[in-house]
């Protein structure tokens, strides 16, 4: 017989976790047996002496098994998704989804509302009037068989990893967030959990990034590879580069309208580069190989699956999108080469704009964002338009002012040294 403590000693004293303990304790933990401050206590242990590969992957299957597990191997075509740990700009999935659905594959995307820098990848599609996010797991189904449409960006229902959404909960307010078996199986259990049969990761690397160096990111794409190979989902992550915001823009309704433009075939060359990477890589872990996603992002299905996939929630692909009250430039104060452009800085300013969350549950603001006028590397004058903030609350604006004082650097050419976005490919 099994109890929280004996469960929290082990841990605490630098043993393995049996699988009968792991299995028992996220059980009873889903149907409150195990109290919070009891699981507070196991996942303070963890993050002290950390998991081995065996338990960080029963716990993710425990995890898994605390709810629903959605099944698609029955659609005509492969399923495979996409996750991002985020950055600022980071509007990637709006553009992939469609470009991947319009290849072959089906891709279904259960999705989140941000917390913290900028909205989520539902707060972006939510400024499209019309759109839901919450749809049936049959009405699912459908969109992803349908051969116009094939991808489906949602919220995730409360049946899916339920285990893990109290332990995030906890986790959160308890200081126990930075663990890599628990963050990774945290992400993993979700990702599984969704029924998708290939998966490709995104882990950001930098400032604007949850994981600030190279090394630790490394490690959790890693941990989460093995995860997803161990669950039998053919997994593979790339690291890519988070120290300046991705494209030209940040916040919600800005960032649909760039993704449109990349569509329709412009749009930023670093998200351009970034969107056609991961579409490669789901492809092939899709087991699609005669595709070239660049064809259909020139040729405009991709586009057409965009249009079908965004009517197909309710949402209407030819409304005007929303447009803040308020709008305020940032001039270059000199001459000379950007040389920087700090992504946090970056974010927490769109945040404070309103177009991201301090808790769960704040607003949003659809219209609210930056807009670049400049990417690091590009010169520019002295007194030309550097960012355009957008926001309903213009009060917010000497503070936003302010907190970007310190976000860009204007020198010399010769000061800018080009950084690839792609760092690095993880593969079982």
């Amino acid at each position: 017989m099994h109890s929280a403590v004996s469960v929290i000693t082990t841990k605490r004293d630098g043993g393995e976790l049996s699988d009968d303990q792991i299995d028992w304790v996220v059980d009873a933990f889903t149907r409150g047996e195990v109290a919070d401050e009891q699981m507070a206590a196991l996942a303070m242990a963890i993050v002290w002496r950390g998991m081995t590969r065996r338990e960080t992957a029963r716990w993710t299957t425990a995890m898994i098994g605390s709810g629903r597990r959605l099944d698609f191997t029955d659609l005509p075509r492969p399923t495979v998704d996409k996750h991002s740990t985020g950055g600022v700009g980071d509007k990637i999935t709006l553009p992939l989804a469609p470009l991947v659905a319009a290849c072959g594959a089906a891709v279904p995307q259960l999705s989140g509302r941000g917390l913290g820098h900028t909205g989520g990848t539902l707060d972006k599609l939510e400024a499209i009037a019309g759109w839901q996010a919450d749809i049936s797991v049959p009405r699912m189904r459908e969109i992803l068989a349908d051969p116009k449409a094939g991808a489906v960006v949602c919220a995730a229902g409360v049946d899916l990893a339920p285990a893990d959404k109290r332990l995030y909960a906890l986790r959160d307010v308890t200081g126990t967030v930075e663990s890599i078996p628990l963050i990774a199986s945290s992400i993993m259990s979700k990702k599984i959990a969704e029924g998708t049969g290939a998966l490709v990761l995104d882990v950001k690397v930098g400032r604007g990034a949850f994981m600030k160096e190279f090394d630790t990111a490394r490690e959790l794409a890693t941990a989460m590879v093995e995860l997803g190979a161990d669950a039998g989902v053919r997994t593979v992550a790339l690291l890519t580069a988070m120290n300046s915001p991705l494209g030209c823009t940040a916040g919600n309704a800005l960032e649909v309208a760039e993704s449109i433009e990349v569509l329709a075939g412009g749009g930023p060359a670093d998200i351009v580069e970034l969107t056609l990477a991961l579409a490669r890589e789901m492809l092939t872990q899709a087991g699609i190989d005669d595709v070239d996603p660049a064809d259909a992002l020139a040729d405009g299905r991709a586009m057409d699956h965009w249009r079908a996939m965004v009517s197909a929630q309710g949402g209407d692909p030819d409304a005007p999108l929303p447009r803040a009250k308020h709008t305020e430039t940032v001039k270059a104060p000199g001459t000379g080469t950007l040389t920087r452009l700090d992504a946090l800085d970056i974010g927490l300013a769109v945040r404070r704009l309103g177009a991201g969350r301090a808790r769960q549950g704040d607003p949003v603001q659809a219209g609210a964002g930056i807009v670049l006028h400049a990417k690091p590397g590009d010169p520019v004058s002295a007194g030309q338009p550097l960012l355009t903030l957008h926001t309903d609350t213009p009060e917010v604006i000497p503070s936003v002012l302010e907190a970007l004082g310190g976000a860009f650097d204007i020198g010399a050419a010769d000061e800018f040294t080009a950084t690839p976005l792609l760092l690095d490919r993880i593969e079982p």
